[in-house]
């Protein structure tokens, strides 16, 4: 069952964005995240939740997507994520192990992709205009942002190229491609 999730837990860039996510649902991921493993168990995450339009355009505004879609600035009107999770460390204590942030991001993923959703972990961001927009304290700092919605796009697994080429793409259908290093080249 945990492979089936991890296979369907892909880097969704485009939704139907008129299908919304409750808050409800949101919570329940953060819960996900909340009861995950924490570096010194200093559980120094934060989250914030959207699912209004209004909000959520104030931080696809301040977001990158496809760093090697040259030619893509992101999703289109009725394609952009419904809701988003913005992961933020609360830095009053002290270093949070970066890893949280991967632990917490995988759990609110791989638990949306049960419920039918999918998701990317966005880490190009601006982070000084978006805290503006949000009005977070100074005691919090923008780690990720995951982006949520019910997928638009299909995404591919496929075998690495023998010339090594791990750049995802795009095909003519707007099939999302993502070459996968095979297994006995990653075990040493």
């Amino acid at each position: 069952m945990i492979k089936e999730l991890i296979l369907k837990n892909r880097s969704y860039r485009r939704f139907y964005e008129d299908k919304t996510i409750k808050m409800e649902t949101l919570r329940e991921l953060v819960n996900l995240a909340r009861l995950s493993p924490s570096g010194r168990n200093i559980q120094g995450l934060r989250y914030v939740l959207s699912n209004t339009k209004e909000q959520n355009d104030k931080i696809f505004e301040n977001v990158f997507w496809a760093g090697y879609y040259k030619d893509w600035a992101g999703p289109e009107e009725g394609e952009k994520p419904s809701a988003y999770i913005v992961i933020v460390k609360d830095i009053t204590l002290g270093a949070i192990a970066q890893q949280d942030e991967g632990i917490s991001a995988q759990s609110i993923l791989l638990g949306a992709v049960e419920q039918g959703l999918g998701g990317c972990i966005i880490g190009n961001i601006n982070r000084k205009d978006l805290t503006k927009s949000l009005n977070l304290a100074h005691k919090y700092e923008i780690a990720i942002v995951l982006a949520l919605g019910y997928p638009k796009e299909e995404v591919v697994i496929e075998d690495m190229d023998d010339n090594g080429d791990f750049k995802y793409w795009r095909d003519e259908n707007k099939v999302h491609h993502v070459p996968k290093r095979s297994l006995d080249d990653l075990i040493l």
